[in-house]
């Protein structure tokens, strides 16, 4: 199974972004998906999170700013990043909890960049 990340860049500050995070491989099912991030000598923390059945959940410093959404026809989770702010900074990472016929385990994606410019 690989995730494969895209979306990233460099915005000014107020400006928006759309990550998307493709799933491929032998997949029976994906359960929770989900985005970190981790800026320049900090940890890697949850952004958001969206279950199989859709239920979602968000970090505090990104509610009402960032939506978390999945296409799973597409096995693809999408974090969409409106409002942004110069401490938004990082390289964002997806994962997801996927079932295969052999072994139901947590995959990352390689990470994306983001920007935000003051």
């Amino acid at each position: 199974v690989q995730l494969q990340a895209s979306g990233g860049g460099l915005v000014q500050a107020g400006g928006s972004l759309r990550l998307s995070c493709a799933a491929s491989g032998r997949i029976l099912r994906i359960n929770d998906m989900g985005w970190y991030r981790q800026a320049p000598g900090k940890q890697r923390e949850l952004v958001a999170g969206i279950t199989a059945s859709g239920t979602t959940n968000y970090a505090d410093f990104v509610k009402g700013r960032f939506t978390i959404s999945r296409e799973d026809a597409k096995n693809t989770v999408y974090l969409q990043m409106n409002s942004l702010k110069p401490e938004d900074t990082g390289v964002y990472y997806c994962n997801a909890e996927v079932t295969t016929a052999w072994l139901h385990a947590t995959h990352w994606g390689q990470g994306t960049q983001v920007t935000v410019s003051s």
